[in-house]
């Protein structure tokens, strides 16, 4: 009997279909509060940061939004949620690895929805005074917690029911979800905007978007509560009888060469996806509060060019997963690190030329999105290819959440903070291309044929 022999049979493609939509309901919602979060990241700022909020809210709105100190702040609390994600990926990862995938994905899209249900309903500090920021910070960290399992027991799922040679294009619906999470709150943010007087949206018009993560959590847990383990994942209760062979493997201590092995794996894990995780949350949630608060924007122009540049990321996505699948993983995300590296500076000069037309600057955000999704659409598939399945939710769940917590959830507050220093309008283009170019010697570390092999 061969190795081959002894791989579960590809599963039939209705529930290979019926796991993706489950595993991108729920990274749809995360990542739409994602970026509602980052579009009124001035309006949080001026509601919970300031403590005379209730005065700017005009300048919330239109202009710098409640000052340099409150967006910092804010984005303090954006940081602290991302860092308590690799807590996350380990205790959620370890309950996906031992007990199922669908448990996992149950237990985290709920903690998501809850939280974010009562971000909308928390008071304001001209309400509770210096409670209100703590609240938030407190409701972030669940969130935080919540979303480092989400990304580990998605594209496990994703990854281990895709069909043979779709595991690229399988694993990019993750990060497409993402882009489409992005786009609904950015497009809700506009929307409100557009109808909504500044001081209605300061005061109480923010809130809608927080709100509507409920049902929107509530149709996801649906279909993952339906959801199927896939074929050969660890039985939901390791150690009944009657289960021996199997749960004992998934339940059995990793030794210490393994854990050595499985250490590796995540540093380089990090390095592979540290430019996506960089230059994805630089042009996709830090760009509106930094055209606003460095370049002038107003808030609608900025929430316009969030759009865009979500629209590009979205576009590549999917192409770039199926792509990785033909050609491979490495020379698909390299591009993409390396056009981020190369065009970074040029993009950001376009958006702030006075003399550029409107058509060039929503060509320049279209292409910066569009050269992430180079990174994102076979980064999921990349990771999942690198970790076993007895440890593969927690080892790509880890990677990811880690890379996050220190080039995805410290953007905005490096990038506000040094651009208040400096008063240098570049830093966004120095964070991402710095990044990218790190990233791009761990990239080169994939081999040609990873993308055939079977996981492992």
């Amino acid at each position: 009997m061969t190795t081959t022999d002894l791989l579960p049979a590809p599963p039939p493609h209705a529930a290979a279909r019926r796991a993706l939509l489950a595993g991108s309901a729920g990274n749809l919602v995360e990542w739409y509060e994602f970026g509602v979060y980052g579009c009124f990241a001035t309006v949080i700022a001026a509601n919970f940061f300031t403590v005379h909020g209730g005065s700017g809210a005009g300048s919330a709105v239109e202009g710098p939004g409640g000052g340099a100190e409150a967006l910092v702040a804010t984005y303090a609390s954006f940081a602290l949620a991302f860092f308590f994600r690799p807590v996350g990926a380990l205790l959620f990862g370890r309950i996906g690895d031992r007990y199922g995938r669908r448990t996992v994905l149950v237990l985290v899209i709920g903690l998501m929805t809850l939280a974010t249900t009562l971000i909308g309903l928390l008071p304001t500090r001209a309400d509770i005074g210096a409670a209100a920021p703590w609240l938030l910070t407190f409701l972030r960290v669940v969130q935080g917690l919540s979303a480092g399992g989400e990304f580990g027991g998605a594209v496990s799922v994703m990854v281990e029911y895709a069909p043979p040679g779709r595991r690229g294009l399988y694993g990019a619906w993750q990060s497409f979800t993402v882009a489409l999470g992005l786009l609904a709150g950015a497009a809700t943010a506009a929307a409100l905007a557009t109808v909504l007087p500044a001081a209605a949206l300061y005061g109480w018009g923010w809130r809608i978007p927080f709100l509507l993560a409920l049902p929107l959590g509530l149709v996801a847990l649906w279909l993952r509560t339906a959801l199927e383990e896939p074929p050969g994942a660890p039985p939901p209760a390791p150690g009944r009888a009657g289960s021996a062979g199997t749960a004992d493997a998934a339940a059995a201590p990793i030794g210490t060469a393994t854990v050595r092995e499985q250490v590796r794996a995540v540093g380089l894990g990090i390095g592979r996806i540290m430019g996506w995780s960089a230059a994805g949350y630089t042009f996709l949630v830090v760009l509106p509060s930094h055209l606003q608060s460095a370049l002038g924007a107003s808030f609608r122009d900025a929430l316009l060019a969030t759009t865009l540049v979500n629209l590009g990321f979205a576009a590549s996505i999917l192409p770039a997963g199926l792509l990785s699948d033909r050609v491979g993983r490495r020379p698909v995300m390299l591009g993409g690190a390396l056009g981020v590296a190369v065009s970074a500076f040029p993009l950001l000069h376009v958006l702030q030329s006075s003399g550029a037309s409107p058509q060039a600057r929503a060509a320049a955000v279209l292409v910066a999105g569009a050269l992430v999704g180079l990174l994102a659409g076979p980064g999921p598939a990349m990771l999942a290819e690198m970790f076993p399945r007895r440890v593969r939710c927690t080892g790509l769940g880890l990677s990811y959440a880690l890379a996050n917590a220190v080039f995805s959830g410290c953007a905005g507050l490096f990038v506000t903070a040094l651009t208040a220093r400096t008063a240098s309008t570049a830093v966004p283009s120095l964070y991402a291309a710095t990044a990218c170019a790190l990233s791009a010697p761990a990239l080169l570390t994939l081999r040609a044929d990873d993308h055939r092999e079977p996981l492992r």
